[in-house]
């Protein structure tokens, strides 16, 4: 096997690059990660396998009539022995006994002239038939992978895959199409890839398939490396000559990496050795029109030299992001596995786990009932703002509850009374204060769904002048009179207005409690989703949660309906804070007629000379102020006891708005839904439960088992390739 040639892809900085990216191989990471590598990729019959043979000078087996059915990773390897070793990879979608038999299938050579019979052994073990037999799939997406050893070898990967096949012919059928695109869509998207995109002389540079597909995973042609093959196959001096010239130049279709234009062996040409394919390529392109080419940009052991280059500064980007991702996806796998638990096949560990579980949750729970965030659960969206559209804020359930009370305070304040009272005199009627922001303020409040809940019900407040509302207040005296003296009121009209004044309060109250059992809920479902995977989080829900959680919402609502039958019963007062607010009503209305009453008169005037005061009648004066206050005394007893009616209604509105906020906060909110909310996840709750019912919640399912195991494996080469990493620095470090 004489491949010194290829010594021409590597340097001493080079080799200590890709034996990292090998090692990394070796130990399974290719399947879990995008590990640098070149990938020859093409239309069929382009000439690919007679360009990866050029490459590496690995006789492949050519068909003239198709060509290759499967995809070839060949794994370059220095090692101090020689060793051609060849396997197949199956498909990671196939069945488990599908599987087991082509990765039975490993068989090492001595030399390069058993290949042929080896691959066609392979191709029957992927199950592929040959065009002239009976039905069958032409085309595998399992892998034939070919390790190289031998202490003049390089670090290096090439993949031949099958080319791009454009409509069906004799033994290719539709699906036989759909799996050759697959395939080369999986090599060439993946980031790390640089695609050889090889592209016939003989074939119209517009319906070269393969451009169209690099184009679509790498558009700005940053890995794609263009070759042309076959240029003796065109007329000299012909006008597709001079097109696929200008396209070898980069004027055509430009690409980053720009274009290599190689001669494949002829047919006739077939027997000659690596040498003499050299010297004929040689021969063509000193007599040719593409001899106007950079000397670097054609011949395949000029593309040795390019690809050794471009394999460096690959591997020089690549490697610290590589890096990177395999923490994070180490990461990620240790997660989902914790997220698995420990192994759930006998009722004892399925009896430890969900106490374990329980447990866990109770302390979460406790934790966001009682508003201390220390633990990672809360730790989430540092650099969010606080908004209930965020998960971050969500999670931090008493900071949210105590938002949503401080909004049912003021929503009620602004929007729980049917009538706004006396606005034309700068009165805020039925007991709300007129004052605009606080919390919810819409010029500094932040969550668009808090903003619109303010106006939920909005519309349903109605403004009333001073005087439409002594109408109103008028009528409901005249409907409610009984034998109180004229100028008096029945006692239960106060408690009629206060009836009709308050009736939003209802649906108000429903909407908050709504809404705090639903955060509780998405709450709990938050818990349990990272604390466990969602079979068993759903199965927890459903056999666990479920009734509690309606028992909850029914006695919250039950409560509710007792405060709102209180409201609607006849009103009963003992807090002086309504006496307060009546006689400061009365104290502004006194001082709204006193405002004006000061006649010219009352003023002391000075003597003739103008240095002292005339002596001042106090008497004198007050007699005229009362005199005018009694020109102002509402003569009308209907009017008396309507204002009178009003006043009590607004004085009493706000005691009664008080207290029903703090009893729906305090015997709704706290006492039925926040008080017991970790008691649903008590471990007391899980110990007495029967077996069939444990079992039925967190026994593991076959698939749990299947994703444990491979996670596990996963972990394990994950961990392979960090220490990979480890020694490559040290190692690094050492020879710097």
């Amino acid at each position: 096997m004489d491949t010194s040639t290829m010594e021409e892809l590597q340097t001493a900085e080079q080799r200590n690059i890709l034996d990292t990216i090998t090692q990394l191989r070796k130990c399974g990471l290719d399947t879990i990660l995008s590990l640098p590598q070149l990938v020859v990729c093409g239309d069929q019959s382009a000439g690919k396998s007679s360009l990866l043979e050029a490459l590496t000078e690995i006789p492949f087996p050519r068909n003239d009539s198709l060509c290759t059915r499967f995809a070839t990773e060949i794994n370059l390897r220095c090692e101090p022995t020689e060793k051609l070793t060849i396997k197949v990879i199956p498909d990671s979608s196939l069945l488990a006994d599908d599987k087991s038999t082509m990765e039975a299938f490993s068989t090492a050579i001595s030399n390069f002239e058993e290949l042929p019979s080896i691959m066609n052994a392979a191709k029957t073990v992927m199950g592929i038939a040959e065009i002239e037999s009976t039905p069958g799939p032409a085309f595998s997406k399992a892998i034939l992978r070919i390790d190289v050893e031998g202490p003049t070898r390089p670090h290096l990967t090439l993949v031949d895959i099958p080319g791009l096949i454009q409509s069906t012919t004799k033994g290719v059928t539709e699906a036989d199409i759909e799996t050759v695109a697959a395939i080369t869509d999986h090599y060439i998207q993946q980031s790390r890839t640089i695609c050889l995109a090889v592209i016939s002389a003989q074939n119209d540079v517009a319906n070269q398939g393969i451009l169209r597909k690099v184009r679509k995973f790498d558009p700005e042609g940053k890995r794609t490396l263009g070759i042309i093959t076959k240029p003796d196959k065109l007329p000299s001096g012909s006008k597709l000559e001079a097109e696929f010239l200008e396209l070898a130049k980069n004027e055509n279709v430009p690409l980053k990496l720009g274009w290599q234009v190689v001669k494949n062996r002829a047919y006739e040409e077939s027997d000659f050795t690596a040498e003499q394919r050299a010297i004929s390529e040689k021969a063509f392109f000193k007599d040719s029109v593409w001899e106007s080419l950079n000397n670097d940009h054609v011949g395949v052991d000029n593309l040795r030299v390019r690809l050794s280059h471009l394999l460096l500064e690959h591997g020089k980007t690549e490697l610290p992001r590589l890096s990177d991702d395999l923490e994070a996806f180490l990461q990620k796998s240790k997660d989902e596995i914790a997220l698995l638990g420990d192994p759930r096949v006998t009722i004892s560990e399925c009896r430890t786990y969900l106490a374990q579980l329980s447990m866990a949750c109770y302390d979460i729970c406790k934790a966001g009932v009682q508003g201390i965030y220390e633990k990672e659960f809360f730790r989430l969206g540092w650099e969010e703002p606080f908004s209930l559209k965020y998960e971050s804020s969500t999670r931090r359930l008493r900071a949210v509850v105590q938002f949503m009370n401080s909004g049912f305070a003021q929503e009620m304040r602004e929007r729980g009374h049917k009538y706004k009272i006396g606005v034309s005199n700068g009165e805020a009627g039925g007991g709300y204060s007129s004052e605009k922001g606080g919390l919810f303020d819409e010029k500094t409040i932040s969550d668009e769904l808090a903003r619109n809940a303010l106006h939920s019900l909005g519309d349903k407040t109605v403004v009333l002048s001073k005087k439409d509302a002594m109408v109103w207040v008028r009528n409901r005296v005249l409907k409610s009179r009984g034998t109180e003296l004229a100028g008096s009121f029945n006692p239960s009209v106060v408690a009629e207005l206060f009836w009709e004044q308050s009736e939003s309060w209802e649906g108000l109250a429903k909407s908050h409690v709504e809404g705090i059992l639903q955060l509780c809920e998405n709450f709990l479902r938050d818990i349990l989703a990272t604390h466990t995977t969602a079979d068993v989080k759903d199965r927890f829900w459903r056999f666990l949660l479920v009734d509690e959680l309606r028992k909850q919402r029914t006695s919250a609502f039950d409560e509710l309906d007792q405060l709102i039958q209180d409201k609607n019963e006849y009103l009963v007062n003992y807090n002086h804070y309504f006496t307060d607010n009546l006689q400061r009503r009365r104290q502004q209305k006194a001082k709204e007629q006193l405002q004006g009453i000061f006649p010219e008169q009352l003023a002391p005037s000075k003597c003739n000379m103008g240095f002292h005061y005339a002596r001042y009648d106090v008497a004198n004066a007050f007699d005229k102020v009362v005199s005018a206050l009694s020109q102002r005394t509402t003569a009308d007893m209907d009017d008396f006891s309507c204002e009178e009616a009003l006043d009590r209604l607004v004085s009493i509105y706000k005691v009664q708005e008080k207290v029903f906020v703090a009893n729906v906060t305090t015997q709704v909110v706290e006492r039925h839904v926040m008080k017991n909310l970790k008691d649903i996840f008590s471990p007391l709750r899980v110990i007495n439960l029967p077996d069939s019912k444990i079992t039925s919640i967190v026994l593991e399912p076959s698939s749990t088992k299947r994703q444990r195991l491979l996670l596990q494996d996963r972990i394990k080469r994950l961990e392979e390739g960090r220490e990979i990493f480890r020694s490559a620095i040290r190692s690094s470090a050492t020879s710097s």
